[in-house]
């Protein structure tokens, strides 16, 4: 399965998902995570924070980010560079996040797309960043 190669690629260009948080999702990436906060898992712990009850992991939102990049755009073949992040408010369990991710920029010579990403519930931002990816190039016998 091959994505879009760079040559596809424009700036403005931009792609999404939409994924309810399910607390089975939480769990899922605790354990494969190894983050076993208690704000995470446990909701009597939970309810005495700021937040009154469980969010999920941010770096959980990160993950769809990278979903976006490896399944959409680029898509299949593209290689992670760096990625930023700002975690702007929690994620609940029940929360659908959007999560957008948007061609900023290409490097024409390096083969790098900057994207802008976003997760976001309710049309409310939860996570913000950039991306770098390299994505493939067409083959030439294409």
């Amino acid at each position: 399965m091959q994505g879009l190669y760079f040559e596809d690629l424009s700036v403005g260009q931009s792609a999404e998902t939409t994924k309810i948080v399910g607390a089975a999702d939480v769990e899922a990436f605790a354990a494969v995570s190894g983050d076993t906060n208690p704000v995470h898992l446990d909701e009597a712990y939970a309810l005495t924070t700021p937040f009154q009850g469980r969010i999920a992991h941010g770096m959980l939102s990160a993950a769809y980010i990278s979903a976006v990049l490896g399944t959409k755009l680029p898509g299949p073949g593209a290689i992670y560079m760096t990625q930023s992040l700002r975690f702007r408010r929690p994620v609940k369990i029940g929360d659908p996040v959007v999560t957008r991710v948007t061609v900023q920029a290409l490097d024409e010579r390096r083969g790098y797309v900057t994207l802008s990403t976003l997760c976001q519930v309710d049309g409310k931002t939860v996570v913000d960043g950039e991306a770098v990816v390299v994505a493939p190039r067409r083959p030439k016998d294409a």
